[in-house]
């Protein structure tokens, strides 16, 4: 599988040590196209708040490889629990990477993953509290080609489909679990090298996590996310054993039981 969030993670890190404040100075840019989609995505035409004091979102201004573009959204740690967030890449021909709700456990949420992104475009995570008040946080990410970019599976794409790996390690009193799944996550945009003609779209469209049958997370996504799905999440440790499920557009279902992480 590709490098996990935690090396990209790190790897934004140094880059913002390097740059300074580059890394933050790729604030939201005036988007036409989420003018036009944003009743359709949040259901009201008012424009939810940036408040940093409640959410954030990292990305990197300029991506290495638009197929694989590191998303991290944040919380303070008083911050009010998100229920439910919508992640937007504006320029995408599916904008809508994924739609995630997040159980009590993850609060406050720290929560990573890779995307696609086909054309310069703002990247924006749109929360829903648990008042029902709606909170929004993004970047402006310079990336092109993201969601045609060929596979990078090797000769069989779907060599080892719906492995599933988890880790989870201790961080500031809770812990943060990466979940890793195998699959090409075809966009329907790349093509087959060899007969020149479109893939067909093929990706998972929907993943439940769960610590001793209580949701962490569940996802419903599209063609943005990037292939071998990557998603780090904090939570809170109970003991109790992680459930894993995956469910993708061709009816396969994947799934997996890991050892639960001391409380």
């Amino acid at each position: 599988m590709p490098a996990p969030l935690s090396i990209l993670r790190n790897t934004l890190a140094l880059l913002a040590l390097a740059a300074g404040p580059a890394l933050a100075d790729n604030p939201l840019q005036p988007s036409p196209a989420w003018e036009d989609m944003r009743s359709a995505v949040i259901g009201t035409e008012a424009e939810p708040p940036l408040d940093p004091t409640i959410l954030t979102l990292e990305a990197p201004p300029r991506a290495d490889n638009p197929a694989l573009v590191p998303v991290r959204i944040t919380q303070p740690p008083d911050a009010p629990r998100i229920v439910k967030l919508a992640l937007v890449v504006d320029q995408n021909p599916a904008p809508v990477a994924g739609e995630f709700s997040f159980g009590p456990a993850t609060a406050p949420l720290d929560f990573e993953l890779r995307v696609r992104v086909d054309a310069y475009s703002d990247i924006r995570a749109i929360a829903t509290l648990e008042d029902g008040r709606q909170i929004m946080a993004g970047r402006f990410v310079k990336a092109s080609g993201g969601c045609a970019a060929p596979a990078g599976g090797g000769p069989d794409p779907y060599a080892g489909i719906g492995e599933m790996r988890f880790r989870s390690e201790p961080a500031d009193g809770r812990a943060m679990g990466t979940l890793m799944i195998r699959h090409p996550n075809f966009s329907g945009l790349q093509r087959d090298q060899v007969t020149l003609l479109n893939i067909p779209a093929e990706f998972v469209q929907t993943v439940v996590l769960e610590q001793g049958g209580e949701t962490l997370m569940t996802m419903e996504g599209g063609i943005s996310i990037s292939e071998n799905p990557v998603f780090r999440l904090g939570y809170r440790p109970n003991g109790a054993e992680l459930t894993a499920r995956a469910e993708d557009t061709e009816g396969r279902v994947f799934q997996a039981t890991f050892p639960g992480a001391g409380g």
